[in-house]
Order: structure tokens, then sequence, then C-alpha cells
């Protein structure tokens, strides 16, 4: 029973309901069909259960509850002791995939292709002092192509500054060459400069992704490959590369000209290398191993024809920072393809959820996005377009492009 505080009497919710339909003149079925048929016309059982089970799929359609009230036992346990694998509300993946396909069509580009970084001697390299961006230079015999780094030297020639390379890597952070000055990065960052999560992070680590709905490696190569056929056989950066899975899988595959495996971890890059070192019949000349910082990219604007960043972009310290950095070394029609993870729900709608992340991006630099538009929202606000994602659970694939010229 109910309380009407206007007239002082009690309704129940019955009657309640069929006052607010004579007040408002609402019809059930309007709210649905506004255009279609006038539900008066329904005078057959047949046709009143016909436009009941319309009206529930119209409803429950393009949702797959995780549990209803009626489910609630035999899911509960499940939905809180692991909470990464069971959504309330999913939408359809299949459905959401066709749609990019049919309304979002792209024409592939031709990629001029280029002569790549890896040849020796004096010369342009296709990298860019991270202080100035201007062009670097070769000023060794040495090649800068993973084995080869070792006594390479790369100057910029407008502030005067060497970069030098180790036997892994080159070095391209802003404070390479300090003596005495060090810089310490949030914990998330920190945490993958380790050398434990560094070896352990391919041989274990990354597997555990699949309870997140990570699909795997070379399936996450293939649905990236649909996003980069407009720029096949340009030139591409695995941003955040680890230990180098992506990498190799770019560069075994023939599609581009020139990969570069860049990290801010020494100790990944060492990974990289050596798990490089054990293919057999490797391209070595078409992949760099570069150190920089997400934030600060060792790049010219417009000299890059794609990105992709797996299952990296939270845990970047800033992103909206990494993906205007990114939009900046795109060319115009450039692609930016990335996986992260989407922590949404019904805890998405309690207020202190934004306070609670916030607070953990100024703890441990680590960031979660809560919506598909969080995501598409930061792309567009750092210059991208076009985007588009694939869902699985939390796991989320994201791909927007540079605006043409």
């Amino acid at each position: 029973m109910y309380v009407c505080r206007s007239f002082g009497v009690l309704l129940s919710p019955r009657r309640l309901l069929g006052s607010l339909r004579r007040l408002f003149y609402i019809r059930p079925t309007s709210i649905f069909f506004p255009q279609t048929r006038n539900s008066s016309s329904i005078t057959t059982v047949k046709e009143r259960e016909k436009l009941r089970e319309t009206m529930n799929s119209v409803i429950t359609g393009n949702f797959k509850p995780a549990f209803f009230p009626s489910q609630l036992s035999k899911n509960s346990a499940r939905f809180l002791f692991r909470p990464f694998t069971t959504l309330v509300f999913t939408r359809s993946l299949t459905a959401k995939v066709r749609a990019f396909v049919e309304t979002k069509p792209t024409a592939p580009i031709v990629v001029e292709k280029e002569e790549s970084g890896g040849g020796s001697g004096s010369g342009s390299c296709g990298l860019a002092c991270p202080i100035c961006y201007n062009p670097l230079t070769v000023i060794s015999d040495s090649p800068i192509y993973v084995g080869s780094t070792v006594g390479s030297n790369l100057q910029c020639n407008t502030c005067k500054k060497t970069y030098s390379g180790t036997q892994t890597h080159l070095d391209l952070v802003a404070s390479s060459g300090s003596k005495q000055y060090d810089e310490s990065m949030p914990l998330a960052t920190e945490l993958f400069r380790t050398p434990v999560v560094s070896f352990l992070y391919e041989r274990g680590w990354r597997q555990n992704f699949v309870f997140g709905g990570f699909p795997g490696p070379e399936k996450e190569f293939d649905m990236a490959k649909n996003y980069l056929k407009r720029v096949l056989g340009g030139k591409i950066v695995d941003a955040s590369c680890g230990s180098g899975m992506f990498t190799r899988l770019f560069a075994k595959s023939g599609l581009f000209s020139q990969v570069i495996a860049l990290d801010y971890s020494e100790n990944m890059l060492r990974q990289c290398y050596e798990f490089i070192e054990q293919e057999e019949n490797f391209p070595k000349e078409k992949v760099t191993l570069v150190r920089a910082d997400i934030s600060r990219l060792p790049f010219e604007s417009s000299s890059i024809d794609a990105v992709h960043a797996g299952a990296a972009l939270h845990c970047w310290p800033s992103p909206s920072t990494a993906v205007a950095e990114i939009s900046r070394v795109l060319r115009p029609g450039g692609v930016f393809v990335a996986t992260t993870y989407i922590v949404d729900g019904p805890f998405t709608f309690l207020p202190f959820v934004n306070t609670f992340r916030q607070n953990m991006m100024g703890i441990a630099g680590s960031y979660f996005a809560v919506s598909e538009r969080e995501l598409e929202d930061l792309c567009r606000t750092c210059g991208l377009v076009g985007f588009t994602c694939m869902r699985n659970g939390p796991f989320v694939m994201i791909s927007a492009r540079k605006r043409s010229s």
C-alpha cells in the first residue's frame, strides 16, 4: 500500500498505476511502439501474447544478464569471487562487431615506403630527439637494428645531445646520459622495471590475462590486423612492448617495413632481445628496440603509420598525455590500436567509485576505464577520430585514426 500525500488516502499498487495512466494517458505499448498499432485494436489472445513477447525482446534482446534475482543463488559466488570474469550486463559482442563492419568501412590508404632505420653509416635514422623532436643523425658506423646497437651513437643537430645504444636497445629517454640525476616513476611503471616481473611476464604473467577476457596474443594479433589493413607496408611502433610478444608477431608477419619495439623498462627490453635471439630466421634488420617514455616519444611529428599498445593503456601514468603523443607522431590517416580492460557493472554507479579511481591513479599510477564512451572521449579529445571497439567481458580492443589532411 502507498500513501498519497496530496489526498491523504491509501492506494494499492494497482490503483496507483491505474491513476497515473489515466492522469498522463500512458499506454504500455506506446512506450515501445509509439507509431505502430493502437493497443485497442488488439482483440485476440494470440495478438496479446505476441505483443508481450515482442516487448520482452525489446527490453532484454540486446543484453545477456549475468544474473537476475531468480539466478542470484547460483551465480552470486562467481560474481563475488571472480569480478573480472562475470559482468552484470554485457553487450552482445557479435552485434557490435557487425555494426562496426557495416557502418564504418574504410578505404585502404597507400603508404609510401621509406628506407628502414636499420641501415649503417651517417644519416637520418627515422628517430627524433625526445627533448626538441628534431631528427637524430647516426654518427657511428654501427647499425641500429636489434642486436647491433652496441656502440651506436645518435646526435641531435639542434640541442647537440648524443644518445648511445647498449647491447640490447637504444636509450632515448630525456634523462639519458645523466650521471647524478635519477627519476622514479609511479608504482605501476616501476613494477614492470623489476627483473622478476620482466622475467615472469611471458612465462605465466601474461597467460593469466585470459581470466579477464583477453583472447590470447595470436587472436589479439589477428584482431589488430583487421584495424591495420589501411597502413600495411608502413612503419609501426609497438608501444609498451614488454617482452616483445607482439613485436615478434609483427616482424615475422612481414606486413610492415619497420617495427619499433618501445618500452620504458630496461629489463623488459632485455627480455625482448633474448626472445628475438632465440628465434630462427628472424628478420632482425626490420626491428629496433628503443627505451623511451610514452609521454615523450622519440619520433618526428606525422612520421609513424601505426601505433599498437597491447595491454598497456591502463599502466600509463597519464593516458591523455600518452594518446596525445601518439596522435602527434601518427601520419594523417595513421591508426592507433590498443587493448585494455573496462571495469563496468553495478559498482560503477556508486558515488565513491570515481574518488577511489582517482586515488588509485595518484598512488599506483594505474588507470582503469569504466565505460567504452570514456575511452572514445579520450581518443576524441586527443585528436583521433573513427573510434571503434570490440568487447569480450572486461577485455576491450579499441582503434582510432588520425584525421586525414
